[in-house]
């Protein structure tokens, strides 16, 4: 049963059907998806499902056996170098000249991409000022941390200003405090109109920034969704309680309520239940609670993480209809 698409106006990526092989193994197998203009997409999957394959082919640096791709409307089979005009990609083992600043490595970058003489000067700045590293211009690269390497090879990237970065595994091998600070710079470039396709295997990180998740698996796509899921119109969703102290007869003071179902007690502490996800009912409901003379400290809708949604998906060992 195929996979649903998203049926969103403004696609940057699209994939239709595609099939590639490696001397004796598939990568690929009918893998087709669309990514809407300004999306983080986190590319998951275990090792060797076919994430970096498909980067690749999206990169319009592989040509898949079958199938279609076009960024931003552009056939990138039939025209890979306009795609690569649009495209910045960053592989999972990355290289940089250790003995070339970085000014000379954005304005190598710049070069390959065809900016123009008089303009290389201002791509390199504006690039190396959207990855905070325009203060170390002179610095050559082989004295850069990996942190500020990473921002580098990024920089290097998107040094032409493309509308797609893609990115294998860019978190590899940094701390958590860099980690951190490069989740917040895709959230910068997102927030300035690019879109982006990550794949890493950090999935708690990628909850920092994604907005959307699309899992493969053997090479083929298991499932594409949205990372907040969202209940249905008018269904139910699971409220999370905390209360500031325990309460005698939790039990027996909750079943007093209508509105609410499947009944969870964690603890003297905790607990939560099924009820609609109309706000106004949950507000009629968080009054109810109270006038039961509950102290209640903390009243929110649990939201399912990424990991969770992950497994489910991958426990589920089929495609996902979404």
């Amino acid at each position: 049963m195929p996979v649903n698409l998203y049926v969103r106006k403004n696609i940057m990526i699209r994939g239709e059907h595609l099939i590639f092989d490696y001397p004796g193994i598939r990568a690929l197998n009918d893998v087709s998806f669309q990514l809407p203009k300004g999306s983080i997409t986190a590319l998951v999957g275990p090792n060797g499902a076919g994430k970096t394959t498909l980067l690749r082919c999206l990169a319009a640096l592989e040509e898949p056996v079958a199938g279609k791709i076009e960024i931003n409307g552009v056939d990138a089979l039939l025209n890979p170098r306009t795609c690569h005009r649009q495209i910045g990609y960053l592989s999972d083992f990355f290289g940089l000249y250790d003995e070339l600043t970085i000014r000379q490595s954005l304005f190598h970058a710049a070069s390959i991409h065809d900016i123009p003489a008089d303009r290389l000067e201002k791509a390199a700045f504006n690039a190396a000022e959207r990855l905070a590293i325009a203060d170390r211009l002179e610095t050559k690269s082989g004295k850069l941390s990996r942190g500020l390497r990473q921002r580098l090879a990024i920089a290097q990237a998107i040094v032409h200003n493309p509308g797609v970065l893609l990115l294998d595994e860019p978190a590899s091998g940094l701390d958590p405090e860099a980690r951190h600070s490069l989740a917040g710079l895709f959230l910068k470039l997102r927030d300035e109109g690019m879109t982006i396709l990550v794949s890493s295997h950090i999935l708690g990180e990628l909850e920092e920034y994604s907005t959307d998740m699309l899992v493969i698996r053997e090479g083929q796509i298991i499932s594409h969704e949205p990372v907040t899921i969202t209940p249905e119109k008018g269904s139910a969703v699971r409220i999370r309680c905390f209360l500031a102290r325990p309460v005698e007869g939790l039990a027996e003071s909750l079943s007093k309520i209508e509105s609410i179902e499947d009944i969870c007690i964690e603890d003297s502490l905790h607990f939560d239940f099924a009820c609609s996800e109309n706000p106004e009912i949950q507000h009629i409901l968080l009054r109810e609670l109270m006038d039961l003379g509950l102290p209640v400290s903390g009243f929110a809708p649990e939201r399912r993480r990424m990991q969770d949604a992950y497994l489910a998906t991958i426990g589920n060992g089929q495609r996902k209809e979404v």
